[in-house]
């Protein structure tokens, strides 16, 4: 695909067109700023282009949802952010929202509403999911043999009760897939959420993400696949914590899906 159709148009340069896309693809922090989550956001842009799909994005309009604000307790910036936010999409009258980030989706879907932002909100897996069903974009199989695992992120499972738009992606690759010893309703953490990401552990304490790649790895697993920026950091991390880093990669699923077209 050229770098002129991988162009991203904003919501304004939409809006002087006289235009409104289908989609506003909300990025979020990580998949803006972080060097491994636009790895994402990249991808995901070319199955939504692969897809033929309208979308925009907000570009410097964006601000963070304030997810983190809120869960550390600070309710003055998380509302002033959300705020903000809602004042930018009311203002290009956004109906449709899809995200790679699921603290975006749980903040935008879940509390954004209490505050006047009342948006249709999916997730990217969702998304991936249903344009897989409608047809929109073939996934290539990939290779039958190689052993891969999913590690349910807790805003989209726990919290917003979504474990099989994920799954039935993972399905239509057709590889070695095998579940971890807690996966579903039962999923053990990254150590991430809750703004834990950013907090300074004790001394001797073991890391949740160092837990939660034992299970991995237990699964004899060469890849593992997550929906969320922030796990895939966790689980990064806790694979060089393991000098395993070499061995078994982590990626988004929409990763995966533009590994195994030739788009």
């Amino acid at each position: 695909m050229s770098e002129k159709k991988l162009k991203v148009l904003t919501m304004a340069e939409w809006a002087e067109e006289g235009k409104t896309p289908e989609i506003l693809f909300w990025v979020g922090c990580a998949g803006s700023f972080d060097s491994r989550a636009q790895k994402i956001t990249q991808s995901f842009c070319k199955i939504l282009y692969h897809a033929g799909i309208e979308f925009g994005i907000l570009g410097t309009e964006e601000s963070c949802t304030g997810d983190p604000a809120r869960r550390a307790g600070n309710e003055f910036v998380f509302q002033m952010l959300a705020l903000q936010n809602i004042e930018t999409l009311n203002a290009y009258q956004i109906e449709k929202i899809v995200t790679a980030c699921p603290h975006c989706f749980n903040t935008i879907k879940n509390e954004y509403p209490a505050l006047g932002g009342n948006y249709e909100v999916i997730h990217h897996t969702q998304l991936l999911r249903d344009l897989i069903e409608a047809g929109k974009i073939k996934v290539t199989e990939g290779n039958a043999a190689t052993k891969l695992t999913y590690h349910d992120s807790c805003y989209m499972g726990r919290v917003n009760g979504e474990y099989e738009a994920p799954r039935q992606v993972i399905d239509s690759l057709k590889m070695d897939f095998k579940e971890m010893k807690r996966s579903r309703k039962n999923g053990l953490c990254c150590g991430a959420g809750g703004a834990q990401m950013f907090k300074e552990d004790e001394p001797g304490d073991k890391r949740v993400n160092i837990e939660r790649i034992e299970e991995a790895l237990g699964t004899d697993s060469e890849v593992i696949l997550a929906n969320c920026p922030f796990c895939i950091t966790m689980l990064s991390d806790g694979l060089k914590a393991k000098d395993k880093q070499d061995d078994v990669m982590v990626y988004d699923l929409s990763e995966l899906i533009v590994q195994n077209n030739s788009w």
